[in-house]
């Protein structure tokens, strides 16, 4: 097997998480990591199993290091800058979501990877969760028949804390609806198999974080929103997005409905259910559990090939498996740079839409063309 030599780009707690993944997938090697911040270097070295490169500065790595492989998880705002660098190596890389804050950074990099041999992968790892994963294919192969509507609902505890807690500002973040959510709205775009028409939004920060101060900064990033995604087909799309709301017994649930069915995905009680809509009234289920006269079969999915489950329900293992042979086989990335872009400009339209009041086109956020 070929051996993939990483170099880890950002040591913080997603860093971190990098790369008990990466330890998990064999033929790997990290051989490299550069975070300017002390304690986060240490805690990335207190993971690794043995010596490795260490740099403050990331140019240094990219100049001094040995690397097939690069994984960047620095703050959202800096992806730009350290993409510019790490886009002139001829390394595979994984850029951590959301590709940039800005609508210019992102197009800007999507111009300077044109050409460039070795691949660029946005991670969007809430796709390869178990039951979104066979939600997904399920809804690919028809199980629903054509969609018209997809929804999905994530009410949750507020952010955590981050190194020098850069992610408490909108300048920083990009806002929580890129930050957060571009997750979300590149799963509309992948199950609808189209790009967003137009968006509107309402929300704000009615909670969370307002009696903060940081260096007498008050946040500014809103804790709530409801987001309608229209696709050219007339199929929509709705975010429920609440970060007050601890007390969910499954913090995220994403539905798909087509002319012939629906799917729901509950986590983390990794639950899939399924239900046609002639089975409606009936006992006849598909699967192995019924919700009588509802026609609804109930699974609990789980991918036994997950060796570590990590913070995202071992999305972000499949996620580094799935990198890692794309690397071995020449294959393309399955999330692309303009996948990353448009995911962000659905994000950055929902809070253009929230700031004005009214429906935002997608051809007032992106060039012409896309």
């Amino acid at each position: 097997m070929q051996k993939i030599r990483y170099g880890l780009i950002g040591c913080g707690s997603m860093g971190c998480e990098h790369i008990e993944n990466i330890k998990a997938i064999d033929g790997t090697e990290i051989t490299a990591i550069a975070d300017p911040n002390t304690a986060s270097r240490a805690a990335a070295q207190a993971l690794l199993p043995g010596p490795v490169k260490v740099f403050e500065d990331y140019r240094d790595l990219l100049a001094g290091a040995a690397f097939d492989a690069l994984v960047i998880s620095t703050p959202n705002h800096t992806h730009i800058t350290v993409l510019r660098d790490a886009l002139q190596s001829d390394a595979h890389i994984l850029i951590e979501k959301p590709l940039c804050t800005r609508i210019e950074d992102c197009l800007e990099l999507v111009q300077r990877a044109q050409g460039r041999r070795a691949m660029v992968w946005v991670a969007q790892e809430y796709r390869y969760m178990p039951p979104v994963a066979e939600m997904l294919r399920m809804a690919r192969e028809g199980a629903v028949g054509r969609i018209h509507q997809v929804a999905i609902r994530e009410h949750r505890e507020p952010f955590y804390p981050k190194v020098d807690d850069w992610n408490r500002f909108s300048a920083n973040t990009g806002g929580t609806l890129v930050e957060k959510c571009c997750h979300y709205f590149n799963l509309m775009d992948l199950v609808l198999g189209e790009r967003p028409l137009s968006v509107f939004a309402s929300g704000g920060q009615r909670v969370n974080h307002l009696n903060e101060s940081y260096g007498g900064r008050t946040p500014d990033i809103l804790d709530s929103a409801y987001v309608v995604v229209e696709y050219p087909s007339g199929a929509r799309a709705m975010l429920d997005l609440c970060m007050f709301a601890e007390n969910s017994v499954d913090n995220e649930q994403i539905v798909i409905v087509g002319d012939e069915g629906k799917l729901e995905s509950l986590l983390p009680s990794l639950t899939l259910r399924y239900g046609r809509r002639e089975d409606w009234g009936t006992r006849k289920v598909w699967g192995q559990s019924a919700s009588s006269g509802k026609g609804v079969s109930v699974r609990r999915i789980w991918d036994t090939s997950i060796k570590y489950m990590g913070n995202h329900f071992g999305a972000s293992y499949v996620e580094h498996f799935k990198f890692a042979h794309a690397i071995r086989q020449g294959l393309p990335p399955e999330v692309t740079l303009e996948d990353g872009l448009r995911a962000v400009a659905t994000g950055i339209a929902a809070h253009r839409s929230i700031d004005t009041h009214g429906v935002v086109a997608m051809s007032d956020v992106l060039p012409a063309g896309w």
